[in-house]
């Protein structure tokens, strides 16, 4: 199975002949259009699809093809910060707050949460501070045998900040202590701050590359995964991310469900 997450940069459906030349049976993609409001080309194209958004134009679209399905999770919830007293609102949190998370299934088997990180109203839980959130509350949802994480995070640990127990650092340790690591830093051998390939170029500018996209994966998933990154001259045209393109072995993927 090929499952690929990619970070559009709006309009996917003049984008189209791009990414299907990836022929993933999963594409999961940030900053996309809703299907249901757009012309039919794009509507026709999307198919069994799966959307979340902020406004028409802006949000996470997944696409299942070639026979392969997904259904979107009912995953609901809040958090307390356990040991503080107060009437503070910040001190509680809900899943409904947090921006921007799908969590879905795929062919039942396979647990996924595709994520678009976005800035917060207060700015100090921005981008991984969003996703550290969701993790308090979801944790145990993200814990079954094959689960995949993936997605723009905008973030990396080069923008760690000492004083936030909601540092990129922490949150891929965190991850790793539930059984969860980067595909990219596992397959090629690199540290986390340390990337030798971008995911992002700012501003579409090759002398301002950034790795802020991931795949984290479950132990039982890592063995029989392997993860690619589109080249910038590739993709920069369409976006300034590039696809990251996971592989997942037909052994594996034939296996039945343990969930």
């Amino acid at each position: 199975m090929r499952i690929m997450t990619w970070n559009c940069n709006g309009a996917l459906r003049r984008k189209l002949s791009a990414i299907s030349k990836l022929d993933a049976d999963v594409l999961v993609v940030q900053e996309c259009e809703d299907p249901a409001l757009a012309p039919s080309p794009y509507r026709d194209w999307a198919g069994n699809y799966l959307w979340v958004g902020e406004s028409k134009n802006r949000g996470i679209g997944v696409f299942p093809r070639n026979g392969h399905e997904v259904q979107q999770l009912d995953w609901s919830g809040a958090f307390s910060v356990p040991g503080m007293q107060g009437n503070s609102q910040a001190l509680t949190w809900r899943t409904e707050d947090l921006r921007l998370f799908l969590p879905f299934s795929i062919n039942q088997r396979i647990t996924a949460l595709a994520v678009w990180t976005k800035g917060s109203s207060n700015g100090a839980f921005r981008y991984m501070g969003q996703f550290w959130k969701y993790l308090q509350i979801h944790r145990n949802d993200l814990t079954k045998p094959d689960t995949l994480i993936l997605g723009d995070f905008n973030s990396n640990a080069i923008w760690d900040k000492p004083d936030r127990w909601w540092n990129h650092s922490d949150v891929v340790t965190d991850l790793e202590s539930m059984g969860l690591q980067s595909l990219y830093h596992a397959v090629h051998g690199e540290e986390q701050g340390k990337e030798s390939r971008p995911t992002f170029f700012l501003q579409k500018n090759p002398a301002k590359p950034y790795h802020i996209d991931y795949i984290f994966a479950s132990s039982r998933l890592i063995g029989s995964c392997d993860l690619q990154i589109g080249e910038h001259d590739d993709w920069i045209a369409a976006s300034d991310h590039m696809p990251l393109v996971l592989d997942i072995d037909d052994q594996h993927d034939a296996r039945p469900s343990c969930a």
